[in-house]
This record gives C-alpha cells, structure tokens and sequence, in this order.
C-alpha cells in the first residue's frame, strides 16, 4: 500500500466510485455477434510462422541479387509490420480503458497476436535470405543490394516518424474514428496478399501470404462489424476527422501498397528507381509482387470499397487523384497525427 494512501475500508460500506477512465471493465458484456464469430474463426485459424515448411526453403537456388531483392519487399513490409503489434497493443489498451464489450476486446487481442506473427514472419524471411539478423546491419553482396540498404534506411527514419503521431492520436479519438483508419489499411493488405498468394512460387511464401492475407480479412470483418455498430450514431464532428484521415492513411500506405508520395515519406530521388528494379529482380525469381499497374488497380478498388462503406453513412469520401477518385479536396492532413496502421 502507498504510503500516501490513508485506508477507509472501515470508515464506509462501499468504496467511492473508481475514477474513469480506468483500465479494466471488470464486466464481460457481449452485445455483438458477429464479433462473437470473427473471434472464434481467429482461435481456429490461429498459426505459426516457424511452423511453415521452412525445410523446403533452399537460399541457394537464389542469387545474392535476387535474394537481396526479395528481402527487401520483406523490409518494406516490416517497416509497417514491425510497428503493429505496439500499435494494436495500444488501441487493445483503449479498449479495455473505455470498457468495450467483451468480444471487442478479444478481437483486438486476437489482431495484436495476428500481427506478431506477421512481424516474426518478416524476421524469419529476411534472416534466411540474407544469413543477417536486420536489413539495416547485414553485409550487401551485390551493387543493388547497397543501394536497397540504403532505401531500407530511409524506410526505417520515416516509419519512425509515425510512431509520436499515433501515440498522440489514440487517446484523442474515439473508437469510430479509429476503425475507419484500420478498415482502411486491412481492405488493401487483405487484396495485396492474397495476390501474392496466387502469384508466388515458393511455398514457404505462397502459404504465409494465404495465411497472412486470412488474417487481414479477419480484420476487416472487425471493423465492418464495429463500424456498422456505431457510424449510425457517429458525431458530427467525426466525421470530418475521418475524411481527412482516410487522406493521411493513403500517404501512409502507399509506401508499402503503391509507391511513397513526397507528402509524407522524405526519401531521395533515385528511391523508387531502385526500388521497381529491385521488383522487377523478385519478380522474375517467381515472388510475386503486383506490378505499378496492379498495386495502381488494387489501391483504387480498395479506396472505392472503402468509399461505399463511408458513404453509407453520410462521411464525405476524400479526393484521392493519385488513383483516379474525385471527393472532398483534403489540404491540412496534420501529418504528425496520424492514426492508420497496417
């Protein structure tokens, strides 16, 4: 007991009301069914990056290039990857402080736990590809492999800029808020992975795309079903907050979708030269990763499945010129606030 805390157990019946908000519900209210089911479908669904046939993954059918080339689109999901089980943690954390029902909770912990797996997934390609325990450490054994390091280092000082943001933006915004920013990343992620699923011809790689790509449609279920819950009743001033970020989040995750825009990602000018090289060179090494046409194609059709979601509900749909949408014309993204996540 703190030696500031005078008892008062004896002093009255019941103890004075616990100040909000306060960590832990203590109630177990479920109100939702279909929280109720993605959570069952995540226990069942539940896997093991170090369980895949990592035996038939033979580095040596690779070449230095090809091998650095590939674990560079490694790197690049990591930058993403490697922040979201603090991320989701965090909003886990919300969760509990705002006393959400019981199957939210546990759907938030299941996307936490779905997330470390695809970070240790990240680890373990790029370990194995390049026999080094970072991207940003290892020795490059050819002229590309130099200049991905240097773009992986690039990567890593922007993705570290983001972190301030959404720590600042958590406690700031309500949950509705929050799940427009996470449908948003979990649309595109689930259609780029199951892409790279079908395209792949390693199959230490086509499975943990099936399986990662599972896992981001779980996601988007979580928050549909959080979305369709709580938009009828969403405030005024919401809304505008999710039109502009649903602009910041297409900054954010162009880098790992598209191709990263100047608004957000401070990087040098032979950046994505580099960086259509290094896919080219993976992508004749049978790793499939879409071309600019196709990521091009892919974030347009998912902004557009996320347009007819918000529209449903009245919130003006961002312009998205990059890919071809016309909407509300978003010039002061405060991009030092931002919430979305991968």
């Amino acid at each position: 007991m703190s030696k500031d805390y005078t008892p008062i157990a004896n002093s009255m019946d019941l103890p004075p009301a616990t100040p909000q908000p306060n960590v832990y519900p203590l109630s177990w209210v479920s109100q939702t069914r279909k929280l109720e089911e993605v959570y069952a479908a995540a226990q069942r669904e539940t896997w093991d990056p170090a369980k895949l046939p990592w035996d038939s993954f033979d580095v040596s059918r690779y070449s230095w290039e090809e091998r650095e080339a590939i674990a560079y689109w490694w790197t690049i999901l990591s930058v993403f990857d490697a922040s979201a089980p603090p991320v989701f943690a965090h909003a886990l954390i919300k969760t509990y402080e705002v006393h959400e029902e019981d199957p939210v909770r546990r759907c938030f912990f299941s996307v936490t736990r779905d997330e470390q797996n695809h970070e240790q997934m990240c680890g373990l390609a790029i370990t194995k590809l390049l026999e080094a325990t970072s991207p940003l450490t290892h020795e490059p054994r050819t002229d590309l492999g130099r200049r991905l390091q240097r773009n992986a280092h690039w990567l890593y000082y922007n993705g570290g800029r983001y972190w301030d943001g959404y720590k600042k933006a958590v406690p700031k915004y309500s949950l509705a808020v929050l799940f427009s920013s996470f449908l948003m990343g979990e649309i595109a992620a689930a259609t780029i992975f199951h892409q790279m699923a079908a395209g792949c011809t390693e199959p230490v790689f086509k499975e943990a795309f099936r399986n990662i790509g599972r896992d981001e449609g779980r996601h988007m279920a979580i928050c549909m079903s959080v979305m369709e819950r709580d938009y009828p009743h969403l405030a005024l001033e919401d809304r505008s907050i999710i039109t502009k970020q649903i602009r910041a989040g297409y900054l954010f995750l162009s880098a790992v979708l598209f191709e990263p825009p100047p608004q957000f990602w401070d990087l040098p000018d032979d950046f994505i030269a580099t960086q259509r090289e290094a896919e080219a060179i993976a992508r004749g090494a049978g790793f499939h990763i879409p071309d600019y046409e196709a990521k091009k194609e892919n974030w347009r059709n998912a902004m557009l499945n996320l347009k007819g979601v918000l529209d449903r509900y009245g919130i003006p749909f961002p312009a998205i010129p990059e890919v071809g949408i016309t909407g509300e014309e978003v010039r002061d993204v405060d991009m030092d606030e931002i919430i979305p996540v991968f």
